[in-house]
């Protein structure tokens, strides 16, 4: 638990989080309030809920900082050294460490998500019916995003490239959707298959069950941690 609370509050130190804590919540309820007359009027029972998924890139910037904040080189001042030299010398054992930082950085984001989907649904709520029942689905989510990123900055050991791939495919150019286009395969990417958790209309050519579209999220999610750890586990600092 020390080193739990520990990360948790290097993680909330830093600029980042919070600049990740104002998307995670701006972006979802002003694009819902900006989509709402015209939605309410189509019958879009997943109002609020579509706006959440993009509200997922500050979930993206946390999960992917809290890995990539320990290689930042620090300034002279600090000597130039890198965080995680410090954090493995408080912290010699690395699986333990990376719990604590796993642990600290969904605590956060669970958090920002079910701030986020109620403020978003309480707009949705006051225009029409909002179904706050699909909230747990939209926190696990987030989470499961959040370790998604993790896991493949683990990998690349630098925040740029899980940053560009993950907030480009959400945002931008969903490429996983394209690829449906070509092989009924893709809807078990893991954010196609999150989406089922919580948005009821989803133009995929393989309809999963809510709990089904979680369960194959988790696996992707779990892999990507498990070889993520291996390679942190035995490279050099």
């Amino acid at each position: 638990m020390r080193v739990y609370r520990g990360e948790l509050r290097k993680l909330t130190s830093l600029p980042s989080v919070w600049a990740a804590v104002a998307v995670g919540v701006l972006v979802p309820a002003t694009l819902t309030f900006l989509n709402a007359r015209a939605a309410v009027s189509r019958g879009n029972v997943d109002l609020g809920f579509q706006e959440l998924a993009f509200g997922v890139v500050g979930a993206i910037i946390l999960g992917v900082v809290a890995v990539s904040s320990e290689y930042t080189t620090e300034g002279e001042n600090a000597g130039g050294g890198r965080q995680i030299t410090t954090s493995l010398t408080v912290v010699s054992s690395r699986r333990r460490l990376l719990i604590a930082k796993l642990a600290a950085m969904s605590t956060v984001v669970a958090a920002l998500a079910a701030v986020s989907a109620t403020i978003t649904l309480t707009t949705v709520e006051a225009l029409g019916t909002a179904d706050f029942r699909r909230l747990l689905g939209v926190v696990l989510y987030w989470v499961l995003t959040a370790l998604l990123a993790s896991g493949l900055t683990l990998l690349t050991r630098n925040g740029i490239l899980p940053l560009t791939v993950l907030i480009l495919n959400t945002s931008v150019v969903t490429v996983t959707y394209l690829l449906t286009k070509v092989t009924p395969l893709a809807a078990f990417f893991p954010d196609l298959a999150g989406f089922r958790m919580f948005i009821e209309r989803v133009e995929l050519p393989v309809r999963l069950a809510p709990v089904t579209g979680g369960l194959v999220m988790t696996a992707w999610v779990a892999a990507l941690l498990a070889a993520g750890f291996l390679v942190f586990r035995g490279r050099d600092a």
